[in-house]
């Protein structure tokens, strides 16, 4: 009877450690897919619960329209803001309208939240610049140079103030990991682009090869900032897009050898997982790319714009496109995961409702 009962009591045991293991399971499945488990589109107010370092950013904002997104910036804890381009929207040589417009965002109290809360870098593109479409030849380059530095409240020291471009490298030193963000001007030494004679498109790609994007000395300080650095996760700001080369817009794609350039670089330099976030073209979306020499997918993550997109958006070609075109207001956001070596990238938009996200391992 004894050994009846007791095999009866050791089998009700390993149902219950049975179930017990099963539950923790489940348990530990739930809190991985907090992390690895992509949300819907209809998904809203997601955040995902680890996080060693937080990027926000955006471009394409008119100072003149209403940003709704500056409280769910903040509802995610970024760790840093940075402007992706067309911060304001100043087609204009006159300074005194450019800086006039620079305090009026600045002045916004909900834009004054954000930088009460963390740190704010970034680049400009042609609407702060100050041309619409602008490159090299724009007269007022220099003094609008210094109003772009003033915004950002670069220090009067900074090397910034005394050369000619708004380019340059911020480190992030963490207890996990490092990340190098490599904020580039892609207006500043721009050539000339080539006018399409198709009424459908505003360019095509120069077969010149003497013609950049970056200019001599830019070069060189990138290639030496991504062949020195140490960072685990490398980050370059370009204000136009690098991968999606099919439209008529500007694009680094209207300048083939200057994107081959980069890919070479990228490809040869010791840096490690480098990432391209973009702006200026009013939609957001995932491109990527296989590049030679990486072991990992090449990202260019396109966020435009925060105040106003191109809501008659009907399609365009995009061979690296990954996930769908969304073009209603909106902000990028990637989440690092120095331990699991992934990085979430989510496009938010207003009510931080989850647009998309892909998630990628490096």
């Amino acid at each position: 009877m004894f050994r009846i009962f007791a095999l009866k009591y050791v089998n009700q045991m390993k149902k219950v450690v049975f179930f017990l293991l099963f539950l923790a399971f489940v348990l530990a499945g739930q809190a991985q897919a907090d992390i690895l488990t992509s949300q819907s589109a209809s998904s809203s107010a997601i955040i995902i619960q680890k996080s060693d370092f937080v990027l926000a950013f955006g471009s394409c904002n008119r100072v003149d329209l209403e940003n709704k997104l500056w409280d769910d910036v903040l509802l995610n804890q970024p760790d840093i803001w940075v402007w992706g381009g067309d911060n304001i929207y100043a087609d204009t040589g006159n300074m005194h309208k450019i800086k006039k417009m620079y305090n009026r965002q600045k002045n916004n109290p909900e834009y004054q939240k954000v930088l009460e809360n963390i740190p704010v870098i970034g680049t400009w593109d042609d609407h702060d610049y100050g041309l619409n479409d602008g490159g090299q030849e724009w007269k007022h380059k220099q003094a609008s140079q210094q109003l772009f530095l003033d915004f950002m409240d670069v220090p009067k020291k900074d090397t910034r103030r005394n050369r000619e471009g708004v380019y340059c490298a911020v480190d992030y030193n963490l207890p996990q990991g490092k990340i190098k963000i490599l904020v580039l001007d892609t207006r500043y030494f721009r050539s000339s682009l080539e006018k399409s004679p198709n009424k459908s498109r505003r360019y095509e790609p120069s077969s010149d090869s003497t013609k950049t994007v970056l200019g001599e000395e830019q070069w060189r300080w990138l290639e030496n900032e991504l062949q020195s650095s140490e960072a685990d996760f490398n980050i370059l700001i370009s204000s136009v897009q690098f991968l999606s080369d099919k439209h008529g817009f500007e694009k680094w794609g209207n300048f083939p050898s200057e994107v081959a350039k980069l890919e070479k670089l990228v490809g040869k330099a010791k840096a490690k997982n480098v990432i391209v976030l973009s702006g200026d073209r009013h939609i957001a979306e995932f491109s990527e790319k296989k590049v030679d020499g990486l072991p990992y997918p090449f990202v260019d993550f396109t966020s435009s714009g925060l105040t106003h997109v191109y809501e008659k958006y009907s399609g365009e070609e995009n061979p690296y496109r990954v996930g769908e075109v969304i073009h209603e207001v909106n902000f990028g956001l990637l989440r690092f995961d120095f331990e699991k070596k992934l990085v979430v990238f989510e496009i938010r938009g207003n009510e931080n409702k989850l647009l998309q996200q892909i998630i990628r391992t490096y």
